[in-house]
């Protein structure tokens, strides 16, 4: 097949990953402001959209991090580029269907690397990195958002205390829209860059461009896109989960939740760490919902989204590594591969549709008090 044809099919798909990483990120931003009635849902992923393109604009040292740090592009190839994205992608899939808050971040890398092993071996692979730049923040980073969520709920509440209700419910609600936003840049200037990572990555090991070079100005700008455009989408599956079934949210801790998320993935993508938004976003939720006490969250919720964590990224990798397997036989397998995403694709929406969560009634399921099934 085609170099160049090799190339176009890859970018597509990066930016059809960068799309599901927009509406299934979209929660991360929006799902507690619309769960207390501080925005409009659709208000909220108009916002939410508009300033992920903003944010992606503000650094590119997630995408170095993408490019040139995690596999030795030397011994890849686009295609191999292709089979991970194809693996990242089934997985957004597959946990948007469900409701489940899971890394694409993860989803990505695991997908990159689990290819990158099929076709040119574990040497390829730099495990150092991958450590240091993403297994250790996965670990960390819920915790410290947490952490720094719980503590800055119980200090609004303490703040507050005699304060008239009406009156503090209205100003924490404008600043859940201050902090919603804050997090809708923040995901832009982190999750936009990985895209922009992945379409640099083809390019170095296409000859396009030099090793070590940074994404073109066109490649930020269609990253950009994408990702606004999948987070105006609407992942309202997820935004649910997050917004109505982890803990009845009120006012102050969903702001404090939102500046926890915002102050985190900041600090991360200025260091340059792919880190996850999701595991960030939802660490803080759970933090902000502990504050009032343990008993108001509903914690079997929490043991499936941090089990979804830990398959995502060695799924993905098997996702990937299967993809390049077939891929690697030559120009029917990669058709082959690109033929069963799509397929993969429609057959998840067409389930979907049986249970459709939109903006209209992404709100009509309560906060549990109760175990529920997420997936039901």
């Amino acid at each position: 097949m085609d170099i160049t044809v090799v190339i176009v099919l890859v970018i597509v798909t990066a930016l059809a990953f960068d799309f599901t990483n927009g509406f299934h990120d979209t929660a991360n931003a929006v799902a507690t402001s619309i769960a207390t009635g501080a925005m409009k849902p659709r208000t909220a992923v108009l916002i939410a959209g508009i300033l992920n393109l903003v944010g992606a604009f503000l650094s590119v040292q997630v995408a170095k991090t993408i490019s040139s740090g995690l596999v030795d592009d030397t011994k890849i190839t686009p295609t191999v580029i292709f089979a991970g994205l194809v693996g990242a992608i089934v997985w957004n899939l597959l946990t948007w269907l469900v409701g489940l808050p899971s890394s694409s971040s993860h989803a990505l890398i695991g997908g990159l690397i689990g290819a990158t092993w099929v076709a040119a071996g574990a040497d390829a692979v730099k495990f150092a990195s991958l450590v240091g730049k993403v297994l250790l923040p996965a670990v960390l980073a819920p915790i410290i958002a947490g952490v720094i969520a719980l503590i800055a709920t119980y200090l609004a509440y303490r703040i507050t205390a005699r304060g008239a209700k009406g009156t503090v419910t209205k100003g924490f609600k404008l600043g859940q829209i201050v902090s919603a936003s804050m997090v809708s840049l923040a995901h832009g200037t982190n999750d936009a860059q990985k895209t922009m990572g992945i379409i640099t990555l083809t390019l170095i090991t296409a000859g396009a461009l030099p090793p070590d070079a940074g994404p073109p100005f066109w490649v930020i700008i269609a990253s950009g896109l994408a990702i606004s455009l999948g987070t105006y989408a609407g992942g309202w599956r997820i935004i649910q989960t997050l917004g109505m079934r982890v803990s009845a949210i009120e006012t102050p801790q969903g702001f404090a939740a939102g500046t926890s998320t915002a102050t985190v993935i900041l600090t991360s993508s200025h260091l340059g760490f792919p880190l996850s938004t999701t595991q960030v976003a939802t660490g803080s939720i759970f933090g902000a919902g502990a504050a009032r006490g343990a008993g108001t969250v509903h914690w079997g919720i929490g043991g499936q989204v941090a089990f979804a964590w830990l398959l995502t990224l060695p799924t993905a990798a098997a996702f990937g590594a299967v993809a390049a397997w077939m891929a690697d036989t030559g120009p029917v397998g990669t058709i082959i591969v690109a033929l069963v995403l799509l397929g993969v694709a429609g057959g998840i929406y067409a389930a979907s549709r049986r249970r459709p969560v939109t903006a209209d009634n992404v709100n009509d399921l309560p906060a549990p008090s109760a175990p529920v099934d997420i997936a039901a």
